[in-house]
């Protein structure tokens, strides 16, 4: 099993309490800031765009987990600041088959990890058609677009499939990263079941509490699974 790592979600973020929120990640080693970017069209949503990835690079030096829900992915590229030890995802679902391709291919040209990001209804099977493109597969537990939704049924039946699937065909090393409502009673379940990256929001370590206390608590809680 992949070593764990947490990327939270700064969608979820308080604006007005960014500055220290950023420093507390630091403080605590998080490994990834989770950054949703929405077009309006793939999704029927806006959200966190070119010039926030910009200010968060110069800020910080914690890589981005950028999460693309756009269309034709492939066009739309050279906007966005990613650079080495960055994740950028693209959705399987956002344009024709051969944009995806040049999605990942610019990705990984850019230095940053290319990830291919599927929604709950689509089967993990379509991720072996990528498979030598990419370093890790972004399954969605929820539909994508908004935030606070209940996980969808399956899941972690899908986790497990994936999992077993990329381990079966020589791909171990690709990371399974899971996207919503991953929270203190879920996350060692998406663990256990072969999850390595979880994208965390306000039901867990941006909800109430310390966020110290709330990211120590999640790490333990994945340790505790790596246990079992």
């Amino acid at each position: 099993m992949l070593e764990s790592a947490v990327s939270p979600s700064l969608m979820c973020a308080d604006i007005f309490r960014l500055e220290e929120i950023i420093s507390g990640m630091e403080s605590n080693s998080i490994e990834y800031l989770h950054i949703d970017v929405m077009d309006g069209d793939f999704v029927p949503n806006f959200c966190l765009g070119t010039d926030y990835c910009r200010r968060l690079k110069a800020r910080t030096s914690i890589p981005l987990d950028i999460h693309l829900m756009v269309t034709e992915p492939a066009d739309k590229l050279g906007v966005f600041p990613f650079a080495s030890g960055d994740i950028v995802s693209v959705h399987y679902e956002s344009g024709s088959e051969e944009n995806t391709r040049r999605a990942l291919e610019k990705i990984r040209a850019g230095g940053a990890r290319p990830f291919l990001a599927i929604n709950p209804d689509t089967p993990v099977e379509v991720t072996g058609k990528f498979l030598p493109l990419i370093e890790g597969v972004l399954l969605m537990t929820v539909y994508p677009g908004f935030a606070g939704q209940k996980m969808v049924e399956g899941s972690l039946e899908r986790i497990t499939a994936l999992r077993k699937a990329l381990d079966n065909n020589g791909y171990g090393n690709v990371s399974i990263e899971v996207d919503g409502n991953v929270n203190y009673e879920k996350a060692p379940l998406m663990r256990r079941a072969g999850a390595d990256i979880f994208v965390v929001g306000t039901s867990s370590i941006l909800g109430p509490g310390d966020l110290t206390e709330n990211i120590v608590k999640f790490r333990d809680i994945l340790k505790g699974a790596d246990c079992r």
